[in-house]
């Protein structure tokens, strides 16, 4: 087999000029469909900047409101446990109160049963000293006397 250098009888300008107008045809067709594409890739690159711009503000502002949400919560749980401190002591102060006064209303009444009492054994032993005396002054005494004695008595038992 032997090789044909012949430029015409090989059609290689035929091909050279198809491949030429190829070449500027589909450059410009092609080109165009390419350069759609990276406009349109380059608009969704800037979109998802964007939104992670965005998504990043709200990052920062959730965390943000996130903290001041934990101060607020720790500030709240410290005023709560001061609260709890304070009714707390302040139960215990009306308790030991409470119980001072229910002591104080016993010694209380226990001096005015005290005072009672001694009051009745004063009568009693008094009652029984004139019924003694009685007894036997009537022996001893004449009627003047013994009503002189008596009424001395009960004014003495008056002023008491």
């Amino acid at each position: 087999m032997t090789l044909n250098f012949n430029p015409l009888e090989t059609n290689l300008v035929n091909l050279a000029i198809v491949i030429g107008v190829l070449v500027w045809f589909l450059r410009g067709f092609l080109g165009g469909i390419l350069d759609r594409r990276r406009q349109a890739i380059l608009q969704e690159l800037q979109e998802a900047e964007s939104r992670l711009l965005k998504a990043s503000e709200h990052l920062s502002k959730a965390q943000s409101d996130l903290a001041a949400a934990q101060q607020k919560a720790d500030q709240i749980r410290t005023d709560g446990e001061a609260r709890a401190a304070t009714i707390r002591s302040s139960g215990e102060q009306r308790t030991i109160a409470a119980m001072a006064a229910v002591k104080q209303g016993a010694v209380a009444d226990a001096d005015a049963e005290a005072a009672r009492i001694k009051d009745t054994l004063r009568r009693e032993a008094a009652l029984a000293a004139i019924d003694k005396v009685l007894s036997d002054l009537p022996g001893q005494l004449d009627a003047k006397a013994q009503a002189k004695l008596i009424d001395s008595t009960i004014q003495n038992l008056e002023n008491a």
